[in-house]
């Protein structure tokens, strides 16, 4: 369940910066000035992420490594969260946003950890 969760949940905002980069920066990316560009960048790491999680929800070799790579992800994109709070539509909007994504990188940390117990076995 949470490869699909993630990788929709992944899927869905890289598409959503890739289409509609005025309406993702206004909602969600307010940090700073806006730069379609880095925000394309940013689609194009999401999406083939969303896309590997999803994967993996058949592949089951692939769950281990797709749960590692999007637990580095979420805890690298929590610790910049941490370091730089400074939300467009406030501080406490960024530190909320960063304990969103702290409490995210938990859940994926425990599936990584389900997902290598059933490997082991």
């Amino acid at each position: 369940m949470t490869l699909i969760v993630f990788g929709v949940y992944a899927l869905g905002l890289g598409l959503f910066m890739l289409f509609a980069p005025g309406p993702f920066f206004e909602t969600i990316g307010t940090f700073g000035v806006r730069n379609d560009h880095y925000i394309f960048d940013n689609a194009s790491f999401e999406i083939p992420q969303g896309l590997l999680l999803l994967a993996a929800v058949r592949r089951v070799s692939w769950r281990v490594p797709a749960l590692a790579f999007a637990t580095l992800h979420w805890a690298l994109h929590s610790l910049s969260h941490i370091v730089d709070p400074h939300h467009g539509a406030g501080d406490l909007i960024g530190w909320i946003e960063a304990g969103s994504l702290v409490f995210t990188t938990v859940i994926l940390a425990i599936a990584l950890r389900a997902s290598l117990s059933d490997e082991r076995r």
